[in-house]
């Protein structure tokens, strides 16, 4: 083989590699849909952390009026995003990414705490599946909404946050309305894309052992993490760190 053609060779396989490099650090947009019974806020400590790390990270602050609403909520964030993002969904936001993670520009999943569901599943179907334990849900007086009450709010959702910070949290959290929580799924996302998982072993709203089987079923990428339901808020620096791994590994 002559020089030209070594040089020309040993180019094209340096641009290659640049290439790929490129593509595999190019996931930085992270976008995060909150679950029921909360809201956006609680990710603050893991949104700080990674924003220091190099990702852009955005909160959807769905309606939760409908998981069609929620979905495009979720969709009018991705479209402000400049290039690929990973979607991360917490407890009835795993329902809400797993549609919306469709959309072309969605690199990755990431499940934290959160329903994994298949076609034709609903959060109340999986629910009831496997019972997490008696957390004390109610009705609003018109009889559309569910909410947490406040003063079980602890001892259910977030065991292991300081108390005025679970208290907080229940004064702050978004109730959901019924129909968002029956509503099925048309088109899982994970069947086409990478996903990743984070067990809660104590959680006591979404079983961990329904958490596990989910992501056995999706063939996700699992962290298992000791804490509550409220994991983003009690563990943020580990849910950081699966969240950039999977931000690494969804760029490959």
């Amino acid at each position: 083989m002559s020089r030209r053609l070594l040089f020309t060779a040993a180019l094209a396989f340096a641009t290659t590699a640049i290439a790929c490099a490129a593509e595999a650090a190019a996931v930085k947009n992270i976008v995060i849909v909150h679950g029921a019974l909360a809201d956006g806020s609680g990710w603050r400590k893991t949104t700080e952390i990674l924003e220091k790390r190099g990702f852009n990270v955005t909160i959807v602050q769905q309606p939760i009026t409908s998981l069609d609403d929620d979905v495009a909520a979720t969709k009018r964030v991705l479209d402000l995003q400049q290039g690929p993002s990973l979607l991360v969904g917490h407890s009835y936001g795993g329902m809400v990414i797993t549609e919306a993670g469709n959309d072309p520009n969605v690199a990755g999943l990431v499940y934290v705490a959160a329903f994994q569901p298949d076609k034709g599943e609903s959060l109340l179907g999986l629910a009831s599946s496997k019972p997490a334990g008696s957390m004390d849900i109610k009705e609003t007086k018109d009889g559309k909404y569910l909410y947490l009450d406040p003063g079980a709010f602890a001892a259910d959702f977030a065991a292991d946050l300081p108390k005025a910070e679970a208290a907080f949290m229940a004064r702050s959290q978004v109730f959901a309305s019924k129909q968002a929580f029956s509503a099925k799924i048309t088109q899982p996302a994970w069947r086409t894309k990478k996903s990743w998982s984070i067990v809660a072993t104590e959680d006591r709203s979404i079983n961990p052992e329904l958490e596990r089987d989910m992501a056995k079923r999706a063939g996700s990428d699992v962290t298992e993490i000791k804490a509550s339901h409220a994991v983003f808020a009690s563990q943020a620096e580990k849910v950081a760190n699966v969240i950039e791994k999977a931000a690494k590994q969804a760029g490959e």
